[in-house]
């Protein structure tokens, strides 16, 4: 039985872990978390996702799990209401299409329940051989197979597989953060946007409706900060964010929020996502950046091709997951300059982000 060792637990690492334990694989996934990720924002899966979803039995339980929009409006730099619309949201786009929009740690759940794969928290890869020989930062070490990195777009994989990550990111000139608040605002189903020159963010109601989740963000150049650096990051947005609509309550409650995620938006692009023994799924091969809406859908769809390829035969597996995923990864990675609102792209380029057979 070959082994394979997959780094990241979010959305296309588990979804890669169920389809190779399907195919016969001993998998293991390490996650440098301590436990699974609590908050994020709210994510689409659309296209063939859906189909990738529904044949690991899963689509009804995210249904369930839906976020229920009514509809979203905005707010100008002083708080008044300057537009409104109950048919659609940035977020989650016409109301009347079957995409479906979860929050990200509610997906993560059901996609991690589906597996039997061994989940190792807390430890992360140190070192990584052409040969698959491991090591990992807790101690100890193991040969694979396979290595995959399903580890977002700071990949811990692919710095060490290809190199620093200055060669293969994009920046799209914008940076945001995302956390859990109280529900001040008395939010219902519902999402309100606001904008304050090159500050902004946006406020969505959580399933507990004592809660929300809140984004702040800014535009900005490349800006040197730690990754892991919390408090630094939420300084950042301290500075860039002051004068938006709410500053001080947001603020407030970013300090104490525990779940408190900060990023750029940005793509990376390479010229290969497979190397040796070692392969890269999702946001670590070919993020599109949350502009593009389509990071999860692209995650998930990538992550059951791969483990197709595998399944049917190692021996060219990635050459043929490189072919069959390059159009769709360029389709998908198109909408983020040519959609920047969700839903202004043209159809055509619309469709080629959704279209994929998966068979």
């Amino acid at each position: 039985m070959k082994k394979v060792l997959i780094s990241g637990a979010s959305v296309g690492g588990p979804v890669l872990a169920y389809w190779l334990g399907r195919h016969g694989f001993d998998v293991t996934v390490v996650e440098r978390a301590p436990a699974p990720r609590k908050g994020g924002q709210a994510i689409d899966i659309r296209g063939a996702a859906l189909t990738v979803a529904e044949r690991m039995g899963v689509l009804e339980r995210i249904r369930a799990l839906r976020t229920t929009m009514r509809g979203m409006n905005m707010l100008d730099a002083d708080g008044n209401e300057i537009m409104r619309s109950e048919e659609a949201t940035l977020s989650g786009g016409r109301f009347d299409s079957p995409d479906v929009e979860i929050m990200r740690d509610d997906l993560n759940g059901i996609l991690i329940d589906a597996t039997t794969a061994r989940y190792v928290y807390g430890d992360s890869i140190a070192t990584l051989s052409e040969d698959g020989e491991v090591t990992f930062e807790g101690g100890g070490s193991e040969r694979y197979d396979y290595v995959i990195g399903a580890d977002g777009l700071h990949s811990n994989v692919r710095r060490l597989a290809f190199g620093p990550e200055r060669g293969f990111l994009r920046h799209l000139g914008t940076y945001l953060s995302i956390y859990t608040a109280d529900n001040f605002l008395g939010l219902d189903h519902w999402q309100t946007w606001f904008n304050s020159g090159e500050a902004g963010g946006a406020m969505f109601s959580d399933r507990d409706p004592a809660q929300m989740r809140v984004n702040l963000g800014f535009t900005a150049d490349v800006i040197d900060y730690d990754h892991h650096d919390i408090d630094g990051q939420k300084r950042l947005i301290q500075e860039r964010c002051s004068e938006v609509w709410q500053a001080p309550r947001l603020l407030e409650a970013m300090w104490k929020s525990d779940d408190f995620y900060f990023d750029s938006m940005a793509q990376v692009v390479m010229e290969r996502w497979t190397k040796g023994r070692v392969a890269l799924v999702g946001d670590a091969g070919y993020c599109a950046s949350p502009l593009s809406g389509q990071g999860t859908s692209l995650a998930m769809v990538g992550a059951y091709v791969l483990a197709q390829e595998l399944g049917a035969d190692p021996e060219t597996a990635f050459d043929r997951y490189e072919r069959r995923m390059r159009p769709f990864v360029a389709a998908n990675q198109a909408l983020a300059h040519e959609n920047p609102g969700r839903g202004a792209a043209p159809e055509s380029v619309q469709r080629a982000a959704n279209d994929f057979a998966l068979d």
